[in-house]
Parts: structure tokens; sequence; C-alpha cells
């Protein structure tokens, strides 16, 4: 008797086991299937054929502006449209009159990749009155009916707190911020400041560096090495910048100087900047890396989508990012398709 009602009890366990179980795969198979109606697939983008499509960057010279720029060209291609991208060469003159062409030129749609946000903006409206769609790379707009970029408000609290985790919330740092007016650079700089107020022992020096273009690189590390001079070890622990370009050159300098108790943080993920992190002998401490030719890819997707009728697509598209130090370097560098360097 005693062993067949233990018997009749695991039994009962198995049952309600097994129910269990299948309700689970019930519920896992429902949002898979429900995940794969929310998120496209790569093979779903429509095609392009017959449409020209407009691009517009403010400027090449910078890694990621390069590889968005060409992401978008690529994938136009590739759908079958034809792209008539021009490139700003990071003069808003220039970049406005490009505009006005291509207006003139009445596309399809436009895709406006970066720029100053408060220059463009009346050009950006100018092309939703004429009925062209516009999408954007890097550029918050309300005249934007989609923009693609990376979480900026993430990338910007991420680096800030990796910065605080290395520092053990206290030291002094170097700010480079000469370009505010572009909207994801004042995202990556006040979510900065939002974290440092929680971490009062950290100071930013002033006067903040102003960053410059063209001549980024030499601009950057000869205001480095004359602060360097000024500031004696165990006076300044950091330097951060909302982009990697300025970091190459500051990190150079330091790196020259021997000063390794400082370490530099960045965004963006260029490779000589990657190369800086992972090298165990250079302060590069971490870097933010985008992923600017998917970036570039999903904005063109997005445009296609679009044009085939779908009304659904969000204000904002957000391709992941990743955290780069000295720990995971070399594996990103493989992610980021960057294996082949130093």
């Amino acid at each position: 008797m005693y062993k067949d009602e233990n018997t009749e009890r695991l039994r009962s366990s198995l049952k309600t086991h097994e129910a269990f179980r299948r309700q689970v795969l019930a519920i896992l198979a429902a949002l898979l299937t429900s995940a794969a109606f929310c998120t496209p697939a790569a093979a779903d983008v429509p095609s392009l054929k017959g449409k020209r499509i407009g691009i517009s960057v403010a400027g090449t010279e910078h890694y990621w502006d390069l590889k968005a720029y060409k992401g978008q060209i690529d994938e136009v291609k590739r759908l079958g449209g034809t792209p008539i991208a021009l490139d700003g060469g990071r003069k808003d003159s220039q970049q406005i009159a490009q505009l006005q062409a291509l207006i003139a030129e009445k596309p399809d749609a436009i895709i406006e990749q970066l720029g100053t946000a408060a220059v463009l903006e009346p050009w950006l409206k100018k092309i939703r009155e004429a009925g062209i769609p516009l999408f954007t790379v890097d550029t918050t707009s309300p005249s934007s009916i989609n923009v693609t970029t990376s979480d900026n408000f993430y990338i910007g609290e991420q680096l800030a707190l990796k910065l605080v985790s290395d520092l053990h919330g206290e030291g002094n740092i170097l700010v480079f911020n000469g370009f505010y007016g572009v909207p994801v650079m004042a995202m990556r700089y006040d979510q900065l400041r939002e974290v440092l107020k929680w971490y009062p022992k950290i100071r930013i020096i002033e006067p903040e560096l102003v960053d410059v273009i063209p001549d980024t690189v030499e601009d950057a590390y000869s205001q480095v090495s004359v602060l360097l001079s000024q500031y004696p070890i165990g006076t300044v622990q950091a330097i951060w910048a909302g982009w990697d370009i300025p970091q190459i050159g500051a990190t150079q300098a330091v790196d020259a100087a021997h000063r390794l108790e400082i370490r530099t943080y960045a965004v963006d993920g260029s490779p000589d900047f990657v190369a800086l992190v992972k090298n165990p002998r250079s302060c590069a401490a971490a870097v933010v890396a985008q992923q600017p030719y998917l970036i570039g890819k999903t904005a063109v997707d997005n445009v296609a989508r679009y044009l085939a009728g779908d009304r659904t697509l969000p204000p904002a598209t957000y391709v992941p990012s990743i955290l780069v130090s000295k720990d995971n370097a070399a594996e990103a560098q493989k992610t980021l398709g960057q294996a082949n360097a130093k």
C-alpha cells in the first residue's frame, strides 16, 4: 500500500511537471513568433528598384562618418536603387547647397547624416515641405521620419560609469567639448555631467578642451602635451572625449610622456583607438564602439520599408554598441570587423 501511494504521488508529480513544461514551451513559442513579426529580417527588406535615394553627409574624413556613408550607398545599390551621394566636406554652407540641389532633384527619399543641427534644421524642414520623405543618421530632427543611430544616452552613461569605476569615484579629468552643437555629442556630454553629479570627488578641470576639425589628432596632441607640463603627476587622472579621433592624439601625448597614471576614454571605435585600448602599454582605457556601417545600412532598410508602405517605423532605430576595454579589445576587434588591426 505504502509503495503504491508513493508511486501514485510520483506519477502525479510528473504529470504536473510535464503540464508546466508544455505551458512554458507554448509561451516561449508565442513570444518567438511575436518577436519574428515585430522585427523584420534582413531578407524581408523591400526592393528599391527604380528608386533614387539622396544621401547627404557632413563629411567623410572620420572613420565613423565614412563607414556609415558607405553602408548607405552599398545598401541602396544592393536593393536595386540609385544613390545620389553627396559629401559636404565638413562645411555647413557646402552641405546646405547640396541639400538644396537634392530638393531640386526630387529623389524618392533623402537620408541626411550628421552636421550642426541648428544650421541644418531649416533645410531639413524644406525637404519635408517639398514632399520628400526625410530620414537621418545620427541627426535628431523634428523633420525626420526616423533617425538611425546608437543609443547615445546609454553610450554617454556607460562610458561615464566606466570612468568613475576605474577612478574609484575620485580624481580630476580633462574633457574635450568642442562640438556640443552636434546632438549626439551633446547627449554623451550631458550624460557624463549627469553621472558626475553623484560623484562629487571627480572634478572636471576648467577650461574644457576644444577639439577641432581638421588636424584633430595633431591639435589634441599639442593641447594635451602642454597641459601635461602644467599638471604634474597625480593631478590628472583621466581624459574624456565624445568621439575618439581627438583621443588618439591625447593618448599619444600621454603615452609619450610616460604618464600612464592617466587613462583616456572615448566613443566611436575607430580602428586606431581600439588598437590603443588593446595595447597593454597604452593609457587608452575604454571606448564605446559603434557599428557605423550597420547604422548606414539600417537607415536604408528603413527607407525601403517606408517607400513600400510601412508606416509603423519608430521615430528612432537604435543599433547596438560595444563597450571595449583592455579585457575584451581583441574579441571586440573581431566583432567590429577590425580583426586585422594591430
